[in-house]
This record gives C-alpha cells, sequence and structure tokens, in this order.
C-alpha cells in the first residue's frame, strides 16, 4: 500500500516455470496483491505458483484452461484486480523481464493523481535486453 492505495500486479505467465518464483519472490513489500494468471501452462509453472501461492496470502493463482495469450490473461488479471478492490493495478511479466525495483516509479504518478496510466520500458537500460530468455 502507498498513500492508503491498495496496490495489485498482475502477472501473466506461460511455461514460466524457471522465472515464475523468481517474478513472484522478489515483488515489493509495498504491493498488496499478487495475480498470478497461468494461461494452461505445460510445464510445471501450474504447480510451482500453486506451492508458491499456499505460503504467500498476497497471491491470487488463476489458471486458464485453455491458452488464450498474454492480452487474455492480463484481461482476467485486471478484471481480479477490480473485484479484490485495488487502487492501482501494473503488470509485470511471467519471464523476469521485468525489474521489480522499478514498480514503485511506474505507480507513483497514478497514485499521486499526475498521470492516469503510466507505462514502463523494459528495454529503456539495454541490460535489460540480456535478461531475455
Amino acid at each position: 500500500m502507498i498513500n492508503d492505495k491498495k496496490i495489485a500486479v498482475v502477472v501473466p505467465c506461460y511455461n514460466e516455470e524457471k522465472q515464475i518464483a523468481g517474478v513472484i519472490n522478489t515483488m515489493p513489500e509495498f504491493v498488496d496483491f499478487i495475480i498470478v494468471v497461468d494461461d494452461a501452462s505445460t510445464d510445471k509453472t501450474y504447480e510451482i505458483i500453486k506451492d508458491i501461492a499456499s505460503k504467500n496470502k498476497k497471491i491470487t493463482f488463476l489458471h486458464h484452461k485453455n491458452n488464450s495469450g498474454v492480452g487474455s490473461a492480463i484481461s482476467t488479471g485486471y478484471k481480479t484486480a477490480l473485484e479484490i478492490g485495488a487502487d492501482v493495478t501494473a503488470v509485470m511479466a511471467g519471464d523476469g523481464q521485468m525489474d521489480p525495483a522499478d514498480l514503485y516509479n511506474v505507480v507513483i504518478p497514478v497514485i499521486s493523481g499526475t498521470a492516469d496510466y503510466c507505462k514502463g520500458n523494459r528495454f529503456f537500460y539495454l541490460k535489460g535486453i540480456e535478461r531475455i530468455p
């Protein structure tokens, strides 16, 4: 929570068994809701998320039975964020391409009312390109 605003992060994922735990476990402390949407992964992503979610009350774990794409996973996450009362919602990919340390700077313009929407660029620092699987 920042300035009495509840923060949700939607984490869409598909076949991210190698990255998803790191994404979830490095989520900043100010995040109130971590909404992980598994888009019908065929690897062990589902099992990994289920295990982590059983130990972390901030996590809402959703599972698509059929792969419908990242846009659909994000939409599912946004709808859930609204239902559970999030004031501000961000998206962080399940593959670890986005640095959780940047999240504060992405949400603060929305929280402060200086922006209605804010989008980060994972390629702002060229080192980010090296992290792409």
